[in-house]
């Protein structure tokens, strides 16, 4: 819904011995990090805290991910809260984080790339990205993914662009009474999306309290 790299075995085993449990640390609706960037990140009370997972991404990054819910009696879910904090392994000097989008947005005084877009339930997943772990995560804890999602990502990297918060917000599209498909640039409703994308964008900046420590 939201190119693989190939190492030798070895390199790959030697990296997630290295790898231990998640670090920050969760109080309800709360996350506190000692590093990286060090903060107190506040959720909406109504986020249920579905769990976290960390491994090294592709082999190259550590990867820690905390997730979050707000579903309805069934167990579907309404919107989804994903946090993430990801940094290029030390072995690989060379790598840095790059994006391309010229929208920002400020939270708790970092700055973020912002990038909205559309998902459908049932997109080709890249095997062993943090998507595909997520995906696994929540489905683990009983809660179901609805047809089509509004997302947006918001990104801070910290000075030496070796390491990243990323924040994703999700939200059902079944309010709207449409589906992904008829939002994307070819669908009959697209001229619609500007609009949703506003209030979602509003929502995501706002559903998010981050405090430097």
């Amino acid at each position: 819904m939201f190119g693989r790299i190939l190492f030798p075995a070895f390199f790959v085993v030697s990296l997630v011995a290295q790898v231990t449990a998640p670090e920050r640390k969760v109080q309800g609706n709360v996350i506190v990090s000692e590093r990286d960037p060090k903060a107190r990140i506040e959720l909406p009370k109504l986020a249920q805290y579905v769990g976290a997972d960390r491994w090294v991404l592709y082999g190259i990054a550590d990867c820690e991910l905390h997730a979050f819910v707000e579903a309805n009696s069934k167990r579907k879910v309404e919107r989804l809260y994903w946090i993430q904090f990801e940094g290029y392994v030390a072995s690989r000097p060379d790598l840095n984080h790059r994006y391309d989008s010229t929208r920002h947005t400020n939270i708790g005084g970092l700055d973020f790339y912002l990038d909205p877009w559309i998902a459908a339930k049932g997109e080709k997943t890249t095997p062993g990205s943090d998507l595909e772990h997520i995906q696994s995560l929540i489905p683990a804890k009983d809660y179901k993914m609805p047809a089509g999602m509004a997302v947006v990502r918001l990104v801070h990297l910290m000075n030496d662009k070796r390491k990243e918060l990323m924040f994703i917000y999700a939200e059902t599209l079944e309010p709207s009474r449409l589906k992904a498909a008829e939002l994307d640039k070819a669908g009959k409703a697209h001229d619609r999306w500007p609009a949703i994308e506003k209030r979602l964008v509003k929502r995501a900046a706002s559903a998010i309290r981050i405090e430097q420590l």
